[in-house]
């Protein structure tokens, strides 16, 4: 049985408008993808500072957000230069020990290597020694012609990167000088008053959403850096040879990495761990083991309680939006995964209670009922 399917020629024409004008989006965002970036994380940023800036506006005589900002600004600073300050002599004070110590650590990789030399000439092994090693050195010409380009390459990422740091922070200011008269302006564009308010109702939720996945995760990277420097302090009474000044390492390196969901804590916890095995290979194993048991607590039990509660999504919810983030996107999906999981989360309650509404005005027209 044959049946015939009949397409106007202006629903014909509507569909590839609608596919091409889809195909002409998705390839100018790919090629504005670094633009779309960099206004992305200004946005983040403006939305995490805002609270604050809020705050501190209404407490200034003239309630200026633009000396709430610079305000705000320099606390940031003043916070960071406070870490750094924290930070890079205990590190420098471990590099100089590390380097005072690499004497006595060559002449016991001397020693073994010559136990190995005895033991590769025992079981006639040099053949296979040698062209290992021919192997090594036919690689590291190669690289070695490709490090110049490599130096340069890096010269010019390592300058888009402060240029691309810079327009964030340009941005990041104007968006919290300039957003709420932006964001009045949008509302009186409106005709329907009962459209704007149930908009303008989503939009604050999104809002909290988002300050609400920033104060957890301030809150987490929190216990994890509390954790990080007592774990630490506590090991530097047990083993003396580790010094009590790299508990507040611990804590800021665990701080500042934690803030990056997944992957930050791991990086902090491998280079607390090799700053305390400078000093003492039993208290660095000891971290070590700490480590790995606190993180699967965390990520299992702390941080999905924290971030769920916040966002008022369940444990369940926020690691599988977190891992599809992160098999996704990558680094960036994971941390933009929370809020995107909780925007969508309102988005659905929003719907079902339009859907409600309608459903009810529908069976009693004269009543009306409040979105």
């Amino acid at each position: 049985m044959n049946a015939n399917i009949d397409i106007d020629t202006r629903t014909f024409v509507r569909f590839w408008l609608v596919l091409g004008g889809l195909a002409l989006v998705v390839f100018l965002a790919y090629n504005a993808s670094m633009a779309l970036i960099i206004l992305g994380t200004a946005l983040f940023l403006a939305l995490a500072l805002n609270g604050p800036v809020s705050r501190i506006a209404k407490k200034l005589p003239g309630k200026s957000r633009v000396g709430a900002t610079a305000l705000a600004y320099v606390a940031v600073v003043l916070f960071l230069s406070a870490i750094v300050f924290l930070v890079i002599p205990p590190i420098v004070q471990q590099t100089a020990k590390f380097a005072q110590t690499l004497p006595t650590f060559v002449d016991t990789a001397t020693q073994s290597w010559d136990g190995l030399r005895r033991l590769i000439n025992e079981y006639n092994l040099q053949p296979q020694v040698d062209s290992a090693l021919n192997s090594i050195k036919d690689s590291a010409a190669g690289w070695a012609s490709n490090v110049g380009q490599s130096v340069i390459g890096g010269i010019g990422s390592f300058f888009s990167f402060l240029i691309a740091m810079f327009l964030v922070l340009v941005l990041t200011f104007l968006m919290l000088i300039e957003g709420p008269l932006w964001m009045e302006r949008v509302w009186g564009l409106y005709n329907n008053q009962s459209k704007m308010i149930r908009h303008r109702r989503i939009v604050s939720r999104v809002y909290g959403v988002i300050q609400g996945y920033i104060t957890g995760q301030l809150t987490v990277s929190t216990i994890g850096a509390t954790c990080a420097g007592i774990a630490v302090f506590i090991l530097s009474l047990i083993f003396p040879a580790l010094p009590s000044s790299l508990a507040m390492v611990a804590a800021a390196v665990t701080f500042i990495l934690s803030l990056v969901p997944m992957f930050g804590a791991t990086i902090g916890g491998v280079i607390i761990t090799a700053l305390i095995a400078f000093n003492s290979i039993p208290a660095a194993i000891v971290y070590a083991i700490f480590f790995i048991v606190y993180q699967q607590i965390e990520n299992n039990f702390i941080a999905p309680h924290i971030q769920g509660k916040k966002n008022e999504l369940t444990a369940l919810a926020v690691l599988v939006s977190i891992t599809i983030g992160l098999y996704m996107f990558g680094l960036v999906g994971g941390i933009i995964a929370i809020p995107i999981a909780g925007t969508i989360r309102i988005l659905l309650d929003e719907h079902q209670q339009k859907a409600k509404q309608d459903r009810l005005e529908s069976v009693n027209p004269r009543k009306k009922v409040k979105a």
